[in-house]
């Protein structure tokens, strides 16, 4: 399981491109997605790492994604993911659960801490 770690003096996003509610589009396996939170580097543990089909570096940020037409959720490297441009809705079950409103092709994050 991905544990999410935060910095206590605020949630510094490095040099993250994505910020929550954006849609994104993963340029490999192709399927459309929605951005909930941010890691600075990948933290999941190394077996889940070796366990990846593909192992991007880990020192980039990553992000936990809602995957569209589906209840998946993936965790992601910035290098696999484009922005979205379509600005069509997502369609995902907790997506009510993380976001508020849906306006100009983004969506509003609420306070919900993701994986609660």
């Amino acid at each position: 399981m991905i544990q999410l770690r935060r910095d206590p003096e605020g949630d510094e996003r490095g040099d993250g491109r994505f910020a929550p509610g954006t849609l994104v589009h993963h340029r490999k396996y192709g399927y459309r997605g929605l951005v909930v939170d941010a890691d600075p580097e990948c933290l999941a543990d190394a077996n889940w790492y070796q366990s990846n089909q593909s192992q991007p570096r880990r020192d980039q940020p990553w992000y936990h994604v809602l995957v569209h037409g589906s209840a998946h959720s993936t965790y992601v490297a910035q290098e696999n993911l484009i922005l979205d441009t379509s600005g069509e809705a997502l369609a995902h079950p907790l997506l009510t659960r993380y976001f508020d409103d849906f306006e100009d092709g983004s969506y509003r994050r609420n306070d919900v801490p993701f994986g609660a």
